[in-house]
Order: C-alpha cells, then structure tokens, then sequence
C-alpha cells in the first residue's frame, strides 16, 4: 500500500461522518468500511474493528483507537502532524485513550449517532 488506510463502521452514522470530515484536515489516508474490507488479509481484528477504529500503515502495521487517530493526524499539514504525536507521548497518551473510550462509548449520543452506533448493541 502507498497510502494508509482508515477503517470506519458503516452501520454506525457518527463513525462515517467521523470518515466524512477527517479528510478535510488535509491527511493523506485512504478510506473504506470494515464491513467491505478484507480484515483477514489487512490483519485486522473483526471484533476490535468494531469497537475501536483501525488505521492500516502502508508498511501493514495495524493501529486502533486514539493510536489510529493519531497516526492519521501524523499523515497531515503541520499543525495536525504535532497534535498526532503529541497524543502518543508520555504525558498525554492515557488522556488520549480514556478521552477515545469515552467518545467511544458515547458515540450513539454524538453528532450523526444513532442507536446502531451503540456499543451495547454490538
């Protein structure tokens, strides 16, 4: 793969409007659905994909969650390249996880969720 690629729900509204907007930050990711992606041949675990994002490296390595976002930030113009590793320091690494839970976890009551986003239908 030249380009990573980002992995969203499909059955979830929050998780592809997520999809919609993030290339407007200028990243250089390609994007697909989990449910049309071959997983087994991307390594991808089913069961994570669906409750956390996967971002495929062009190299194969396989991010998920606030690791996935942040890699995707680390493809973009400046400013979204420093938040990208700023989110995967020390510091700020366990905010970032617990802060991608949360919205995780509540992506059903976000902006585009719906009641199939629910992690608790899962």
């Amino acid at each position: 793969m030249d380009r990573g690629l980002m992995l969203n729900d499909a059955d979830c509204g929050f998780c592809m409007r997520t999809a919609t907007l993030v290339p407007r930050l200028g990243v250089d990711v390609e994007s697909s659905t989990v449910q049309s992606a071959d997983l087994a041949a991307l390594g991808v675990d089913e069961e994570r994909a669906l409750v956390e994002m996967p971002y495929v490296h062009p190299d194969g390595r396989v991010d998920y969650g606030h690791q996935a976002f942040a890699a995707i930030l680390r493809t973009g113009p400046l400013p979204w390249r420093l938040v990208g590793r700023l989110m995967t320091t020390r510091p700020v690494d366990p905010v970032a996880r617990r802060a991608y839970h949360w919205i995780a976890a509540n992506r059903s009551r976000l902006p585009g969720g719906t009641p199939a986003c629910s992690l608790d239908a899962r």
